[in-house]
């Protein structure tokens, strides 16, 4: 195993606290949104961003992911016709009735037309193993991991100045086949990226207080 210097240079107090205040001022803007325009913008800025989520801390350094994009119009209808049939059945007998409740404060229901209108779709794939010539090698760590790397990917596309969603339909199988995935990659995220269409709305929400988030001992 080789070393390098670490190479961190140490900010006063002070910049410290505006970094802080700054970092914390910016990513409090950052909503999910539903209603997408069809606007393009260099696929660079998504590249740039899934450059960033790989830089995320993971068991063993195995960086168990895989980010797909997808910008093909037939892929993406495709897509969402299966999202949508897995949706279908969520909020038609998957769900249990709190859980829907829980929902009802978003408005959402299985039509999900954001899957074709945003320009680009990213899915995330956890490894649970690697394969090396038909052996399998064990990753450690991977939900944990994958799931720091997805923080790190969400963050960077806001910064970039672009929107995100974070979308889960259950079971997400379809996404496997649907972009011919090797048998150890299971998908984790489908995130659709790009702009706000002009009329974009999103919930009132608030979040909960510090004070009974966290405790300082």
């Amino acid at each position: 195993m080789a070393f390098q210097k670490l190479d961190f240079n140490q900010s006063s107090e002070s910049d410290m606290l505006d970094h802080s205040r700054f970092f914390y001022s910016n990513i409090i803007k950052r909503r999910s949104v539903r209603d997408f325009s069809d606007k393009e913008f260099p696929i660079e800025i998504i590249i740039n961003a899934i450059r960033s989520a790989a830089s995320a801390p993971s068991g063993a350094n195995k960086q168990p992911w895989h980010f797909v994009i997808i910008k093909d119009k037939e892929i993406k209808k495709e897509i969402r016709s299966a999202a949508e049939n897995e949706e279908k059945k969520f909020y038609g007998h998957r769900a249990p009735d709190d859980w829907l409740e829980d929902l009802n404060q978003f408005g959402t229901d299985w039509k999900k037309p954001f899957l074709e209108t945003a320009p680009y779709l990213i899915v995330v794939f956890k490894k649970n193993y690697d394969l090396n010539r038909g052996q399998r090698k064990k990753n450690y760590y991977v939900n944990e991991s994958v799931g720091i790397a997805s923080g790190f990917l969400i963050t960077a596309l806001h910064f970039s100045g672009l929107v995100t969603l974070t979308h889960t339909p259950s079971p997400m199988g379809f996404l496997e086949k649907i972009l011919k995935r090797p048998k150890n990659e299971k998908a984790t995220l489908l995130i659709p990226v790009g702009y706000p269409s002009r009329d974009a709305k999103i919930p009132v929400l608030k979040k909960k207080r510090t004070k009974s988030i966290s405790s300082i001992m």
